[in-house]
């Protein structure tokens, strides 16, 4: 139904287009709905944003023409959007400053896990019609499954104290830590040390605060990071079969390729998890990019299947330890009262620049071939080092409070 490449830049019927959708789906999400998580709650939200996606998932899972697959791929991303900036609002304002890097981390490996699920999926079903139903309907409605688990989820699941606070609604909030506390304390066998007292973020406040310092500074700085880190990003896990096609790998191999390849997808913020509040979040980010250009350019340097699929596990491990590095830093920047908002907004960029990219990396697959998609990808690398390495504040072992002045 979709092909490799598009014969026109914005054609609809090419493998970009897909790809595009789910982005487009992903920029309205942050950047029209992100304020949600603000105004009615982390937890709300991210039961509804989940159910969202799941139930939209199965609506498309039975489509049968191109573009009604889009369509509904589209409203599926919204949810997904939503999902993204609330669960990073939330473990911000919920995790320790002394833990943050590594709960993080953690959640990283948890999300990547599902990646070797679906590359399996992918490679098993895709070529076949269980039940005479197409292959990857049924991948796509295994995908879609995970909204059965959401409702034995939530129920564990605190509300932010953070959040209760800036919404004046204090007893529910020291319910809430009260139950944290005497959770954790009963897991150590002895009392928590006594609680440092900060000064508090402003309750209020308008999102448009952070176009004035200091926050104006972090904007900037986040959109253009986010502008340039999705090429690098979903250039290649997005495009990972496709590639290896271009490269001269048959269709099945590649599928075969891709599920060893997504298999290391957790280990990259798995080994995050040993460093990730011991060295700066800035440069985490700015050493992932790095290697993401070096392992790149290899990659598209090789035929033999070996070395293909070790450059693509180490671009992937790059990827993700870049990936939970920047989920971290930007929430890490902006006050409580405006944290899902700002996140939205600098998130939806990376959105907007997705949708670009998949065409445009379409384009260089088709009159450059695998080493011009990565030419393009090592460039946009760089444009990511300079911007986080020259301009990115420090937040190691800093409260959101002290870091949010």
């Amino acid at each position: 139904m979709f092909s490799s490449t598009s014969a026109a830049f914005f054609g609809f019927t090419g493998l970009a287009s897909f790809v595009a959708a789910t982005f487009a789906g992903l920029l309205i999400g942050t950047l029209l709905f992100s304020f949600t998580a603000d105004r009615s709650g982390r937890r709300v939200v991210f039961t509804c944003s989940l159910l969202w996606y799941s139930a939209a998932s199965v609506v498309m899972a039975f489509q049968n023409t191109a573009p009604h697959i889009l369509i509904w791929r589209i409203i599926a991303g919204i949810g997904i959007g939503v999902e993204l900036v609330t669960i990073d609002a939330y473990l911000a304002e919920l995790v320790p400053r002394e833990l943050r890097g590594r709960a993080f981390a953690f959640n990283s490996v948890v999300q990547f896990c599902v990646l070797p699920v679906v590359a399996l999926a992918a490679w098993l079903l895709v070529p076949l019609r269980p039940l005479g139903l197409d292959g990857w309907r049924w991948v796509v409605l295994i995908g879609a499954a995970g909204a059965i688990f959401v409702w034995f989820i939530r129920k564990g699941v605190p509300e932010s104290p953070r959040w209760l606070i800036t919404h004046g609604k204090l007893d529910e909030a020291e319910r809430v830590v009260a139950a944290l506390e005497a959770r954790v304390e009963s897991e150590l066998g002895a009392p928590l040390p006594p609680a440092v007292p900060v000064a508090q973020d402003e309750a209020k406040g308008p999102f448009s605060d952070i176009f004035r310092p200091p926050y104006l500074g972090r904007t900037l700085m986040l959109t253009v990071f986010q502008i340039f880190q999705t090429v690098g990003y979903y250039g290649f896990s997005s495009w990972v079969p496709t590639l290896m096609i271009a490269a001269g790998i048959t269709t099945t191999l590649s599928l075969r390729y891709s599920f060893l390849i997504a298999l290391s997808a957790p280990l990259g913020p798995l080994l995050a998890v040993t460093f990730a509040d011991v060295t700066e979040r800035k440069w985490q980010i700015v050493v992932s990019a790095i290697c993401i250009g070096v392992f790149g350019l290899l990659f598209a340097g090789q035929r033999n299947p070996v070395w293909l699929v070790t450059c693509g596990i180490l671009l992937t491990c790059s990827n993700n330890c870049m990936s939970y590095a920047f989920h971290t830093y930007q929430s890490e920047l902006f006050p409580t009262r405006v944290r899902a908002q700002a996140v939205g907004f600098v998130y939806s960029w990376s959105r907007l620049s997705a949708i670009f990219s998949s065409f445009l990396i379409g384009f260089f697959l088709r009159d450059f071939g695998v080493t011009g998609v990565f030419g393009l990808i090592a460039a946009s690398m760089l444009a990511v080092v300079l911007s986080i390495g020259i301009f990115g504040p420090r937040t190691r072992g800093l409260s959101l409070e002290v870091i949010s002045r």
